[in-house]
């Protein structure tokens, strides 16, 4: 029975909340080109890499754009997305999650960040906890977005521990499945009704302690 060596946490929405930065950005962009998105649409658009969400976006708004002109959006949006989270200090870490870092790496656990995000580092240094992961892997290092497993295994392997003793906290449903796909423990950070695919689920990680890790048998 293996136990649990390693965490693998998500960013946007698990340890930070720049998700309405990200909906501002993507709804001007689409706005810029006469394409209507709104909230209900946008859970599309969480967890998964930007290009993908340029071809959602343009798919919904039946409107066809060069390879050139992708990039390009891709680009303005995460200008707007920067400008938009250039004032993120530690204040916007989630409540819970510098306790619940700071006694797992007392307790000699490996951390990983799997983000799809190619800002990732840029906001670690912002929340001031980039020193508690021992390896990230974000959108500059993946070539397949979730739901593909790529990026909780490149992290599991950097590691060094197996897949079957990481647990992986995510918020978006893509997320958990490339979680489940990666063969981890996945524990959802929202709704079970949404995140139906998770082991267990946490409102918050003011929930979470190092016992209930240890717990956890797989």
């Amino acid at each position: 029975m293996a136990h649990i060596e390693a965490c693998i946490f998500d960013m946007d929405g698990v340890l930070v909340s720049t998700e309405i930065y990200h909906y501002k950005a993507w709804k001007r962009l689409a706005d810029s080109i006469g394409i209507s998105i709104d909230e209900h649409f946008n859970e599309q658009l969480k967890g998964v890499s930007r290009a993908f969400c340029i071809d959602l976006i343009l798919a919904h708004g039946n409107v066809k754009k060069t390879q050139i002109e992708k990039e390009q959006l891709a680009a303005q949006k995460n200008q707007w997305f920067l400008e938009y989270i250039e004032h993120i200090s530690p204040q916007d870490v989630f409540p819970g999650v510098i306790e619940f870092l700071t006694d797992l790496q007392a307790n000699g656990f490996k951390m990983a960040i799997g983000s799809a995000s190619k800002n990732a580092p840029l906001l670690l240094e912002k929340m001031q906890i980039a020193h508690y992961f021992d390896a990230i892997v974000d959108g500059n290092t993946i070539e397949k977005a979730k739901p593909n497993p790529e990026v909780f295994l490149k992290g599991a392997q950097q590691l060094g521990i197996a897949t079957s003793a990481c647990v992986v906290f995510e918020d978006a449903l893509s997320g958990v499945q490339a979680a489940k796909s990666a063969g981890m423990y996945c524990i959802g950070v929202g709704s079970k009704e949404h995140l139906t695919l998770a082991d267990e689920c946490i409102s918050s990680f003011t929930e979470m302690t190092v016992e209930r890790i240890k717990q956890i048998k797989r």
